[in-house]
Parts: C-alpha cells; sequence; structure tokens
C-alpha cells in the first residue's frame, strides 16, 4: 500500500508538471504572436525565421542543461516548442532533395522542426531555384559525407546562386537493410544512392556478396522500390523504413559508425551574427606561382582558423579552379572583415556565400 501511495504521489506531481509546461507554451506561443504582429507593422515581407537567434536559445539551452534528460534530447524539444510557435506567425515552406522520406528530409525537420511544409524535389538545383523564385522560403542540400567527401552538384550550384547559406545541420547517417523478405537468404538485388552503397561496402561484400547491387537516385527510391519487390532490399533510413512499411533485415550496417551527413540550409537572408559562427567563400587564385598560398595568407595574418578547404573545376577554362573555404567567425566581426578585404586583393574571384551558426548538436 505504502508504494501505491508513493506512485499516486508522484503520477498527482506529474500531472501538476503536465498543466504548468501547457500554460507556459501557450503564453510563449502568445509571445511569438505578439512578435509578428510587431514585425508585420513595421515591413509586411518581413522575415520570422531568425537563424541566428534560434542557434542561440538551443545552445543557451544545452548550457544550462542539468539532466537528467540528455542535451540532444532537450534541443529536441525545444526545436519543436520554437517550430510550432512560429507556425503560428508564419509556417515555413521547406524545399529539400526528395522524394519524400530521404535523410534530407530529415535534416530539414531536424533543423527546423515538424511544424512546416516540406517540399520534395528531385534535384540539387531544382532545390535552389525553388528558393530563389520565393515558392519556398528555404531549402535543404547535401553538402558533404564524412565518408565519401563532398557532394559536388551543391558545390557547382553556389557558383551561379544568389541565395546564402544560412545555417547548416549534422545528421548522424544509420543505414539499415530493409525488405519485405523473411531474411536476408531471399535478398537477390540491393536497391541504394550510390552513395549508401560505398558507405555500405564491406557489410556489403560480408553478408551480400551475390545480391546485385542497383545504384538509385535515392534511399527513398530504394525503398519504394523494395516495396514492390519481395526478393529486394533497399538501404535506407527510419523514415523510409515508415514511410514504406519496410522491416529491418539489418541494423546499422553503415562502415564507419560517426557516419554523418553535413547539409546546408539556403534562403535569400543573410543570418546575423549568433556568438559561434562560420562563414563559407568562394574564391579562384590568380594565374601566378604560389597563387594558392598567397590566397590563403591573409587569413593567417588576421588569427582567422580555416576548417575546410576543398577544390571544384570552374568550368571556365582547362585546369581552373575555384575554391570553397570556411572559416570560423561570422563576416560582420572586424578581424574577419580585415581578413576578406586582403583575401579580395589577392583573389581572382572571391564571393561571400555567407555566414551561418554552428550546428546545433
Amino acid at each position: 500500500m505504502a508504494d501505491e501511495e508513493k506512485l499516486l504521489a508522484i503520477r498527482q506531481q506529474i500531472d501538476v508538471l503536465d498543466l504548468q509546461i501547457q500554460e507556459l507554451i501557450n503564453q510563449r506561443a502568445a509571445a511569438a504572436k505578439a512578435v509578428a504582429e510587431i514585425k508585420l507593422e513595421e515591413n509586411k515581407d518581413a522575415f520570422f525565421y531568425r537563424p541566428e537567434r534560434e542557434a542561440a536559445i538551443l545552445k543557451q539551452v544545452q548550457r544550462r542543461n542539468r539532466g537528467p534528460m540528455g542535451n540532444e534530447e532537450m534541443a529536441r524539444l525545444f526545436r519543436e516548442i520554437m517550430s510550432a510557435c512560429l507556425a503560428l506567425e508564419q509556417p515555413l515552406k521547406i524545399a529539400y532533395l526528395g522524394p519524400e522520406g530521404t535523410f534530407t528530409q530529415a535534416a530539414a525537420l531536424k533543423h527546423f522542426g515538424h511544424s512546416i511544409i516540406t517540399v520534395p524535389l528531385g534535384a540539387i538545383s531544382d532545390v535552389f531555384q525553388e528558393v530563389e523564385s520565393g515558392s519556398a522560403h528555404y531549402g535543404v542540400v547535401p553538402v558533404e559525407n564524412s565518408t565519401e567527401g563532398v557532394i559536388n552538384h551543391t558545390l557547382d550550384m553556389f557558383m551561379r546562386s544568389p541565395l546564402f547559406i544560412c545555417g547548416e545541420v549534422s545528421l548522424r547517417i544509420h543505414h539499415h537493410l530493409l525488405s519485405l523478405a523473411a531474411d536476408t537468404g531471399h535478398i537477390k538485388r540491393i536497391y541504394s544512392h550510390q552513395q549508401s552503397l560505398a558507405q555500405c561496402r564491406i557489410w556489403l561484400d560480408r553478408n551480400l556478396p551475390d545480391a546485385e547491387q542497383i545504384t538509385v537516385g535515392s534511399n527513398a527510391e530504394a525503398a519504394r522500390l523494395a516495396a514492390e519487390e519481395p526478393d529486394s532490399a533497399a538501404i535506407a533510413g527510419e523514415m523510409a523504413a515508415e514511410l514504406y512499411r519496410l522491416k529491418g533485415l539489418a541494423r546499422n550496417i553503415e562502415d564507419e559508425p560517426d557516419n554523418t551527413t553535413r547539409f546546408l540550409v539556403i534562403g535569400r537572408q543573410k543570418a546575423q551574427p549568433s556568438g559561434d559562427d562560420k562563414t563559407s567563400i568562394l574564391c579562384a587564385t590568380r594565374n601566378v606561382a604560389g597563387g594558392l598560398s598567397r590566397l590563403l595568407m591573409p587569413l593567417a595574418q588576421h588569427g582567422i582558423s580555416m576548417t575546410r578547404i576543398e577544390s571544384r573545376p570552374s568550368r571556365q577554362g582547362n585546369w581552373d579552379y575555384v575554391f570553397f573555404i570556411d572559416i570560423e567567425g561570422h563576416q560582420d566581426e572586424p578581424a574577419v572583415q580585415k581578413a576578406l578585404r586582403a583575401l579580395q586583393d589577392e583573389a581572382r574571384l572571391l564571393k561571400v556565400l555567407g555566414s551561418f551558426p554552428n550546428a546545433v548538436l
């Protein structure tokens, strides 16, 4: 009886806390609507989503978290609250590399929460076009994988697009073998995106060496095909498994346990400083000896750390390259401004693609 009384007391405490939480969420929602009304009075075309503001809030949530709930889960809950509140102001329309059920959709939901309108598109170029035309507020595109490297098409699009990078998402990628079959012994074909096949190469060679590997445009498309063929399987994630009602014959079959893909959020709006930012630039060297070394020297001279560099053909001539560089800091910070001005003097081409908050867990 004593234990039952203790349980009853705890459950009553939970009920009281639930009521308080619900009331506070509605108070926050009312405050968000008040913000929207003020913004609309100032500018009927105002942007309601502020990437730097949301990133700062989520990082503050994690800093003050004392458990027992973990930082990542606590940030996810606050992300959903902010997403729902923002939807009261203006539901965001987010274009992403589809179809439905891809990892890019998962990245979009991780970054913006579930109170958004997601628009699946068939190509990275279509995502850029949708945002450029104003048909979507933002887009989400993959840019690099920790195992297989950069997605070249995304980098190429920035050479001619007027859009800005205004956010990034890091998503731990877990690949599962999905099928209608009872076990792997019945599998004759495996559908997946070429990058996923590459990321699971060792597992596939060891466990399904005789199965035909067929490359398709996305893991969601692979899951759709596997759902139509009982002797086939797909390599895909949880969202695709739920969408196409496939069972997992094997989980986490990626060769690298820390397999992570980085996605970029693109938009027409520049992100303001959040206090923990990075800046992406596109640049090309002059045709002189030691051109790249001279190009990068201003970063070192002004104490700016470079976190990433990739080269791509410029498509303007044979053996002519442009460089995509990520640096720490926001383009509005004085030290970064000085470095970019000095870099401009050395570069044949310089384009700031955007400054944005570092990804939240």
